[in-house]
């Protein structure tokens, strides 16, 4: 019997995703992407138990996510989720949506990479192979284009919890789009206004290693240019000099949009 090529089931977000709108954190819409990957994989014969027993694992290289709607406490939502890609045996490209009623709520692609235990990339055994066929869609996920607005730049620094770190022993990858926000938040902050307001329109993050706990953790975000429904940060995580990951986020500020672009214009505290 073959393996479908997607799955699709009920999804519920939990409170702590929401902020004091109500409304979904992207931070927490990606936390749910990665859930249902899980849930995708675990369908799939591949729970997370059995990447432990054979000493094996897929990490994020990067991801892209628009989102349509915030999504709403308590609204019954729909994810799907499939292979689209698989290249040279260990590099997968996995899609993701969310949808509720109302209308697409998200839509996500991911970029894995199969590592070892010693978390090198390996190509996967044939039993996991088969496990994922690739479907046939050309839906990936891509940033809206953007005119080039170069603006200030503002700076998180920051040490991560112990208590934070994931199964694998390093920063969730949803993290970095907390902490992009937040650097954006602040900036907000220090004008005088509720970051609160904050709509999420997209982001995308290249990973080019994982960040532990107790490590020097630099974000320097600037703003960059403005699209369609907001302003575009660019974002660099760096540990000790060395580049972690960079990441593009796409904000809006719905009634202040120029506010949102004044706050990396002004000097930085």
């Amino acid at each position: 019997m073959s393996q479908p090529d997607r799955y699709a089931f009920p999804l519920s977000m939990p409170r702590h995703a929401f902020n004091a709108r109500d409304a979904a954190r992207a931070g927490d819409v990606w936390r749910a992407f990665q859930e249902v990957a899980v849930e995708a994989s675990s369908r799939a014969g591949w729970p997370p138990s059995r990447y432990r027993r054979e000493r094996c694992a897929f990490v994020v290289r990067a991801m892209t996510v628009v989102h349509h709607l915030e999504a709403g406490y308590g609204e019954p939502l729909t994810a799907s989720s499939w292979v689209s890609r698989f290249r040279r045996e260990m590099l997968s490209t996995r899609e993701v949506r969310l949808e509720s009623a109302r209308g697409p709520i998200a839509s996500g692609t991911q970029e894995w990479a199969h590592v070892n235990a010693a978390m090198k990339p390996t190509r996967g055994s044939a039993a996991l192979l088969e496990a994922f066929p690739v479907r046939d869609d050309p839906s990936t996920i891509t940033l809206p284009a953007f005119d080039p607005h170069p603006g200030g730049t503002r700076t998180l620094a920051f040490q991560p919890w112990h208590v934070r770190m994931d199964p694998l022993a390093h920063a969730n990858h949803p993290a970095y789009i907390d902490w992009c926000d937040e650097n954006v938040s602040r900036a907000l902050v220090a004008q005088g206004v509720d970051p609160v307001k904050l709509v999420s329109i997209a982001e995308t993050v290249s990973y080019r290693g994982g960040v532990c706990a107790g490590e020097d953790v630099e974000v320097r975000s600037r703003l960059a240019g403005r699209a369609e429904h907001g302003w575009v940060f660019e974002h660099e995580i760096t540990v000790a000099g060395t580049r972690r990951a960079t990441a593009v986020t796409i904000r809006d500020l719905p009634g202040k949009r120029d506010v949102l672009a004044g706050a990396f214009d002004a000097p930085e505290a």
